[in-house]
């Protein structure tokens, strides 16, 4: 298609040629001139068909080139969204695994209570029968029967405290059991809040006999989301657990709760575990990063708890500490969250 361009300066070129044997013959003077006019033009016009077609090669090659190029963007973006999708896939099955220690720690910390209020009412019932077989025979005497009175009076004291403690355990359990599934928005003391959280952790702090310390004003409420806040917490703890604290550590964690203001409200959470070294501490909240790859870290723990931080609880989170001495995170929010 490209020749057809030049289809006015082939009947040209053959006028010139057919014009310069008139020339030759009429003017012989002027035929040496023309005839260099002639070449002149002759080779101007190849030159311009040569970077037609090698216009045209360039043209081909380009669009070939972005065929390519939209070819692979189109790949590019579908293996993002797989990883996407894998990642979402991922991060919610460590808040499921979350949810998962919360229901088994509950479940070691209701075994004691219940445990005990079993006990208790085994050995009175053991007591009442004995109290009947003695008035079945006409043997019950005075000393008996006050006796039987303080067991009863002591197994029944025992009943009622474990059962209210199991009762509370439940209570404390299935309300941040919802808030996690839920993740909807309520009014909540924070005080009281977290250390309904650190409830579940209890069997796993006992393990290495660590031991948590809250400092929280006991008449601070927030408005936002406890689902999100408890998930923070217990990834926080899990973190020092598996990455702060070595096996023979009986390691601390301190958490202190202040507000610089009415509205803002600053949870600083630290350990005394082994601290992050300064290399990596850019890169703690990255997905998928862990210096326990391998060893059961899957590198979402920390990052679950930045979205939520960022998320839910419209704040921010730093982190500090050195290696030896521990690891500190310390997050600002809003005490009422945005949009209510």
């Amino acid at each position: 298609m490209s020749f057809n361009l030049f289809d006015a300066e082939e009947k040209a070129i053959e006028r010139a040629k057919a014009l310069g044997e008139r020339i030759a013959l009429d003017a012989p003077e002027c035929s040496a001139g023309f005839n260099e006019l002639l070449e002149a033009f002759t080779r101007s016009y190849r030159e311009q068909r040569r970077l037609v077609r090698f216009s045209d090669r360039l043209q081909g090659q380009l669009a070939t080139l972005n065929q390519e190029l939209e070819r692979r963007r189109q790949e590019a973006e579908t293996a993002l969204a797989r990883l996407q999708e894998a990642q979402e896939v991922l991060v919610q099955s460590e808040k499921l695994a979350s949810l998962g220690a919360l229901v088994a720690g509950v479940a070691h910390e209701i075994n004691t209570p219940v445990g005990i209020a079993v006990s208790c009412a085994s050995h009175l019932a053991d007591a009442t029968g004995k109290l009947k077989a003695l008035t079945e025979q006409g043997g019950l005497g005075r000393n008996d029967f006050n006796r039987y009175l303080a067991t009863a009076t002591d197994t029944t004291a025992l009943i009622l405290a474990n059962c209210e403690r199991a009762a509370q355990l439940i209570n404390s359990f299935k309300q941040v059991a919802v808030d996690r599934a839920s993740a909807e928005r309520r009014g909540f003391a924070l005080n009281a809040y977290i250390q309904e959280t650190l409830v579940s952790l209890q069997p796993r702090l006992r393990q290495g006999n660590h031991a948590v310390s809250v400092d929280c004003p006991p008449g601070l409420t927030v408005d936002g989301f406890p689902g999100a806040l408890s998930q923070i917490l217990t990834n926080l703890v899990m973190n020092s657990l598996q990455h702060g604290f070595g096996p023979e550590h009986e390691g601390r964690i301190a958490i202190t709760v202040t507000q610089p203001d009415p509205d803002t409200v600053v949870l600083a959470y630290a350990d005394d575990g082994r601290g992050i070294p300064a290399e990596i501490m850019p890169k703690v909240f990255d997905p998928f990063f862990t210096t326990r790859r391998g060893e059961g870290g899957s590198g979402l723990g920390l990052h679950v708890v930045h979205n939520l931080v960022v998320g839910p609880l419209k704040g921010g989170i730093t982190v500090g500490g050195a290696p030896g001495r521990g690891a500190l995170f310390t997050i600002t929010f809003p005490r009422v969250a945005p949009g209510a």
